[in-house]
């Protein structure tokens, strides 16, 4: 199951989105994510918990042209770009 840990709030800045900490979760991780429009699906996804399988699915539905192979490169890039923010 993917998931983005607790503590995680999303808001747009301009065209990007950034993912902040709070609460208790900022005293953990310092930083913040930034997040492209694609970036901000995947996030929304996993908010609330996702199959890596229903994910790449969505992937595959939202984006045209998106085959699977790429669908899991692409998602196995951005996981590990945003690793600190999973909930494992």
């Amino acid at each position: 199951m993917l998931r983005i840990k607790k503590g995680f709030i999303l808001r747009k800045m301009g065209e990007n989105y950034i993912a902040v900490t709070v609460g208790a979760t900022s005293k953990e991780i310092n930083g913040m994510i930034r997040l492209n429009e694609t970036g901000k699906f995947i996030w929304e996804q996993m908010k609330d918990g996702i199959e890596r399988k229903d994910l790449i699915r969505e992937m595959i539905e939202r984006f045209n042209g998106l085959d699977e192979k790429t669908a899991e490169t692409d998602l196995d890039e951005f996981l590990k770009s945003i690793e600190v923010a999973l909930d494992n």
